[in-house]
């Protein structure tokens, strides 16, 4: 398995070894799985998810963001050698010796999203509390689900029902042999939104755990239903 090396001045403060099937948390409080005790570092700053052969860098919408070989990312694919900077912080994800690589992010899945790291790093040391108070004021947040697999782009959650299924009239449309017509939905409730399996041999999974009935979902939940892979955020 790949493993996290956790350096501060290039002196090496922990080591961490990533599990298949598990997934790693990092931030600045004590029920991180990679505790960085810096007030750069937001308390639930990022997360590494082990999906399929690789491994998925997000940032949990953390202050003052994760950058990977120096630019700024939302979501990354980890390749051996990646430097992933967290404050003041870098981590090294990096294979052993003789381990086998996955060569790229598996097809249909963006790889990175990069803004402006120089001027964006400049911005934050500078004044980050202007910064705060630039930001838009927040709407009552939207559930978005966007595709890591099976498809392409972001499906905005604004119904009260969404079917997903291979039936060509479902508002998600999944492939897949054993899969429902309609294999699942996800409704718009007061307090959240919850994925409810319907039909179909194949069952969904959120997380990697098969969902037999219904679950609430949470941010950066993965869902995967048939050959589609999608990501659960607010926007």
């Amino acid at each position: 398995m790949p493993t996290l090396v956790l350096k501060f001045k290039e002196k090496t403060v922990g080591k961490y070894h990533l599990e298949k099937g598990e997934a790693l948390t990092i931030g600045r409080r004590e029920n991180n799985d990679v505790v960085i005790e810096n007030l750069a570092v937001s308390g639930h700053h990022a997360k590494i998810d082990s999906m399929d052969d690789g491994f998925l860098l997000t940032d949990l919408k953390s202050k003052n963001g994760s950058f990977v070989n120096k630019q700024l990312v939302s979501s990354h694919w980890l390749k051996h050698g990646d430097v992933i900077d967290i404050g003041k912080h870098t981590l090294v994800f990096a294979y052993e010796e003789g381990e086998p690589r996955p060569d790229d992010a598996p097809v249909g899945m963006d790889q990175t999203m990069v803004m402006d790291t120089e001027k964006y790093r400049e911005m934050m040391a500078k004044s980050p509390a202007k910064i705060e108070a630039q930001k838009p004021e927040k709407e009552a947040p939207i559930g978005i689900l966007s595709f890591l697999a099976g498809g392409e782009g972001e499906v905005k959650l604004s119904r009260k029902l969404t079917k997903i299924g291979k039936k060509p009239t479902s508002d998600i449309v999944v492939r897949g042999l054993m899969v429902g017509q309609t294999a699942a939905t996800i409704s718009k409730r007061p307090n959240g939104y919850y994925l409810s399996y319907v039909g179909g041999i194949s069952k969904p999974k959120v997380n990697g755990k098969t969902v037999k009935t219904s679950v609430m979902l949470k941010e950066f939940d993965v869902i995967e239903i048939g050959s589609a892979k999608m990501q659960f955020v607010h926007k």
